[in-house]
């Protein structure tokens, strides 16, 4: 398939990185040379220097043929203005843009803009897919990584051993013998760096970060097992008064349940404009490195804080010296993967990656078929798919034991008549169920094969 990325941004490249790698043919645009040579010099790409909105500039990168646009520089009006020009112009038959101003989202989900004034299939917002990603770490704090799968039937945990684990040094296989009615299975580890699909005999450590798929119900049971604690977050101290952190404490305040947030912004205009939306909480003016200020918040008091300034180092900083006072679970928001390792030697309790969010959405937005869900996982490294299992795919009517799966993919957990099965050996999986896998990048193209659907776009 061909597509053309607009904006070679930390955003574009990691798009444009994900769709090569799946052997899509990918041209990337943007109007700095150097974004576009590091893009066509680190992928599989083409490049194109040049303002994505210039009907020539499309023309160049192929869009009279082109299947797909993806809109994502760093204006709003360009990618609306590209997406314009691409159907009204090229036909491109699949539009997507990146939008960050919440009054362009609320004209274009409301009925001002119809399809034919503004023809965009699919509307991507960074911020509120950062904003609801920190509301799902708050709402399972023992875990830094959780997605939710199966019609919210199952949830994806990630957790972080600690030598407290009761089930460290015990081989996986002995875990469904002790535990023969939990209705959780690990599905990955990562260990000093690498992330991999673990064998039944494969055992667990302290440091490691072990990735499950479990039953909404046994979620509790899950984290208990693994020496994990569930503890209810009432308040919520947030480093950082812009666009996400706004978009948080929008949500916070609108939860039936009553959660006390408190926002720490060093500008003072977005300071104030985020005290002149917000209804019920507060809003301090200054840096969350202070940490006067910090007490001034109560931060002792606090349940968790999340850090979602622009600055990563600001961030990680921010949530260190949050803790030092007395805040027992940090989230700090983390544009560069790199500076990941870093959170368990200073004790950040869990990230958010905005790019990785970012990228899941589009890929659960313009995907087709049978797939239902994909969910990216670390640095576009491994994903969790779910999808409709078809009568024509070679796994319907077989016992997951037989089913010749690749090395790097697991079965988390299937949707048979509306219940949550676990995956056992002796599970037939039949067409109709609704199946989560878990797949390293490079086994994709084989998970694709085995459900008997293109997971592909549009």
């Amino acid at each position: 398939m061909k597509v053309i990325i607009c904006g070679a941004g930390q955003v574009g490249w990691q798009i444009a990185r994900h769709l090569s790698g799946e052997r899509n043919d990918v041209t990337v645009v943007d109007s700095n040379p150097d974004l576009v040579r590091r893009a066509t010099d680190t992928l599989d790409v083409q490049g194109i220097a040049g303002f994505a909105s210039y009907p020539d500039i499309l023309d160049r990168a192929g869009a009279r043929d082109a299947d797909m646009i993806i809109a994502a520089t760093h204006s709003d009006e360009v990618n609306m203005v590209t997406c314009q020009v691409a159907h009204s112009v090229f036909a491109i038959p699949r539009k997507v843009a990146r939008l960050r101003s919440q009054s362009y989202l609320d004209a274009i989900y409301s009925d001002l803009y119809r399809r034919d004034h503004m023809p965009i299939d699919v509307v991507i917002s960074p911020e509120k897919e950062v904003a609801d990603a920190a509301l799902q770490r708050l709402s399972a704090p023992a875990a830094f990584d959780t997605e939710h799968f199966l019609d919210g039937k199952a949830q994806f945990l990630g957790l972080r051993l600690t030598a407290e684990c009761p089930v460290l040094n015990t081989p996986l296989r002995q875990l469904t013998d002790l535990f023969s009615t939990l209705r959780s299975v690990v599905v990955a580890i990562r260990r000093e760096g690498t992330l991999f699909a673990p064998d039944p005999g494969d055992q667990l450590f302290a440091g490691d970060d072990c990735y499950l798929m479990s039953h909404i119900d046994d979620v509790t049971r899950t984290m208990e097992i693994f020496g994990k604690t569930q503890t209810k977050q009432e308040r919520v101290v947030l480093v950082g008064g812009g666009n996400v952190g706004l978009a948080v404490a929008q949500a916070l305040e609108s939860r039936a349940e009553r959660i006390r947030a408190k926002v720490i912004e060093k500008n003072r205009k977005c300071a104030e404009r985020a005290a002149d939306i917000l209804e019920r909480t507060i809003v301090l003016n200054g840096d969350g490195l202070d940490a006067a200020l910090l007490k001034e918040a109560n931060i002792h008091r606090a349940d968790a804080v999340l850090t979602v300034t622009d600055d990563d180092k600001v961030n990680m900083l921010a949530a260190v010296r949050a803790k030092a006072e007395g805040c027992p679970f940090a989230i700090a928001l983390i544009n560069d993967p790199t500076l990941v390792p870093l959170m368990g030697p200073l004790g950040i309790d869990a990230y958010i990656n905005p790019r990785a969010t970012t990228v899941s959405s589009i890929l659960r937005h313009i995907r087709h078929g049978r797939v239902r869900g994909v969910y990216s996982v670390g640095d576009a490294e491994a994903e969790v798919i779910e999808a409709e299992v078809l009568s024509t795919s070679p796994i319907a009517g077989q016992r997951i034991r037989d089913i010749d799966f690749p090395e790097g993919v697991l079965v988390g957990a299937v949707l048979q008549e509306g219940k949550v099965m676990r995956p056992t050996g002796a599970l037939r999986i039949e067409e109709g169920n609704v199946i989560a896998l878990f797949s390293m990048t490079k086994d994709v193209p084989e998970v694709e094969r085995l459900l008997q659907v293109s997971i592909d776009f549009f």
